[in-house]
């Protein structure tokens, strides 16, 4: 009897089931909008053999364009103690440090440099509990100009659409595309949007001023969650438009040049498993992306009336047709 007692205790303890990892993750947009980047995170994680659902469990939180959302969110993943939080942006990562010093952070892309915005140590040695990819966005803005000029050669004066209370992004209009636009001659028009409610008024007061292309720097919720309004104002306008995210040129914008997004995403997941098999995020380097992709709207050209050069269309690594 007590050697069956035993077994069945040693039986009971062997089909204790194992802990399911939970990965927090936030997003500063809509589970609409954020469906993409979610979908393709999901997808690099099965690669590696985290099925969710199986052997991970996520918690996705929407900001949907609120800021001040950010701290109740990340409250609620830092309640349910999950394993690890996912998150982009400098303002989101920021709000991850300030909610957690323990539970690690990894960066999917986006904001400025990690480094000059406070958020790690150096990208060698990020110390403390952040890591992840940076998606250099703020450096790739002067080949985005040239790109856009080579597009449209008679390119002469382009309007800069920007979220002002982004830093990064306030840094790259004031401080980088204008040594760039003089590389180029061109003439900049910055136009800075603070609330989604202003877009219309700013729309109204550019097409006063008539350019001849538009610039949409990426980067903060406002800009994510308005992309649609931006992409129909191009269009109306017929004006040939850049974007520093992929979902500018999908939605209908003429070029997308930046990180190529499948690779940071398989990136992520690296980090992740790293992470759930015992690594520090402070002994994993930060990466910056090796691959980047140059997107045509072949379908917007012919609707705006543009005529790209066929050898930029060679370069192009894919083509919306």
């Amino acid at each position: 009897m007590a050697t069956f007692f035993l077994g069945t205790a040693s039986l009971a303890h062997a089909q204790q089931p194992k802990k399911v990892p939970r990965i927090g993750y936030l997003s500063n947009s809509d589970p609409a909008t954020e469906s993409r980047r979610a979908e393709a995170i999901r997808l690099a994680l099965s690669e590696r053999g985290y099925i969710e659902g199986q052997n991970i469990a996520t918690e996705y939180r929407y900001a949907e364009g609120k800021r001040d959302r950010y701290p109740e969110l990340l409250a609620e993943l830092v309640r349910l103690k999950v394993d690890i939080i996912l998150v982009s942006g400098d303002r989101p990562v920021r709000a991850a440090k300030n909610a957690t010093k323990t539970i690690p952070i990894v960066m999917t892309g986006g904001g400025s440099d990690p480094v000059e915005a406070g958020l790690i140590e150096s990208l060698a040695h990020p110390g403390g509990n952040v890591t992840g990819v940076s998606n250099l966005t703020r450096e790739l803005g002067g080949k985005r100009l040239e790109l856009l000029k080579e597009a449209v050669p008679k390119l002469a004066r382009v309007a800069v659409l920007y979220d002002s209370a982004v830093p990064g992004t306030a840094r790259e209009v004031k401080e980088d595309l204008p040594v760039a636009a003089r590389a180029l001659r061109l003439t900049l028009q910055p136009w800075e949007v603070r609330a989604a409610d202003g877009f219309e008024k700013v729309f109204a007061a550019m097409s006063k001023q008539r350019p001849d292309g538009l610039y949409v720097s990426g980067g903060g919720a406002l800009m994510v969650t308005n992309r649609k309004r931006m992409v129909s104002f191009a269009l109306k306008s017929r004006l040939p438009s850049v974007y520093s995210a992929r979902d500018g040129v999908e939605a209908g914008g003429l070029m997308y040049y930046g990180a190529d997004l499948a690779e940071i995403y398989r990136r992520v997941a690296y980090f992740v498993d790293r992470i759930l098999k015992g690594t520090k995020p402070a002994d994993l380097p930060v990466e910056q992306p090796m691959r980047f992709e140059l997107v045509v709207n072949l379908k917007t050209a012919r609707q705006i009336g543009v005529m790209i050069d066929p050898n930029l269309l060679a370069r192009a690594n894919k083509i919306i047709r």
